[in-house]
């Protein structure tokens, strides 16, 4: 892959990223004991313990919020993955295969770690 091509993956990654993050913000927390997991989070504040139904409704919303953020956190590391692969010089290489990857397949989405023909193994 050309350097020219290895800036514009790198630029869309690094915006998605920012995307990423931004959406995990609004569903969780970075966690302080380690910076590279997200935790869920809600607003509870003005909620009345006293009342079931507001308890529940916060509970219902954390597990939303869980389950956001598990997979915005899936993305968010493959295409942190991806930004690493392309500092070491990797990016854009079959994990399976060793083959480059298609840059159809890199622009459908640049944090791929395979070649078409290896996607679903």
């Amino acid at each position: 892959m050309n350097a020219k091509d290895l800036k514009y993956f790198k630029n869309r990654l690094l915006s998605e990223k920012k995307l990423l993050e931004e959406e995990l913000a609004t569903v969780g927390r970075k966690d302080p004991a380690n910076p590279k997991d997200w935790q869920a989070t809600v607003d509870d504040s003005q909620v009345d313990n006293a009342d079931e139904n507001e308890v529940a409704d916060v509970l219902e919303e954390y597990e939303e919020h869980k389950a956001i953020l598990a997979q915005l956190e899936t993305q968010l590391n493959e295409v942190q993955a991806a930004l690493e692969k392309i500092e070491k010089g990797t990016y854009g290489i079959c994990e399976i295969s060793g083959e480059e990857i298609e840059k159809e397949r890199l622009e459908a989405n640049p944090s791929a770690r395979t070649s078409v023909k290896h996607m679903r193994k």
